[in-house]
């Protein structure tokens, strides 16, 4: 079983920065992806950001140029955000697309944290 656990959310005014991290535990033979989803009251769940195994990256239209994944070599990935509008405000829930030491793939979910972007 994997576990993820993010952190680093909060009550930011618009302009701001917050930076969210996102750390994975449990059995994990490879990572295939790691991203970042959010979900605004009464909005289905939407992409943020993703970053492959080899670190290839991918960004919501809306974020781009604002926001920046990234990943150690841990089993952590992160997320920067910066200039953050109102419309950014929402649950942000961390991702993982793993391989377990079975081989078999699955999808695990953080709990979320909140993201409020407000004057």
């Amino acid at each position: 079983q994997v576990q993820l656990v993010e952190s680093g959310g909060g009550l930011v005014q618009p302009g701001g920065s917050l930076r969210l991290s996102c750390a994975a535990s449990g059995s994990i033979f490879r990572f295939n992806a790691m991203g970042w989803y959010r979900q605004a009251p009464g909005k289905q769940r939407e992409l943020v950001a993703t970053i492959s195994n080899s670190g290839i990256t991918n960004y919501a239209d809306s974020v781009k140029g604002r926001f920046t994944i990234s990943r150690d070599n841990a089993k952590s990935t992160y997320l920067r955000m910066n200039d953050l509008k109102p419309e950014d405000t929402a649950v942000y829930y961390c991702n993982a697309d793993v391989i377990s030491p079975g081989y078999a793939r699955q999808v695990y979910w953080g709990q979320g944290t909140q993201v409020t972007v407000s004057s």
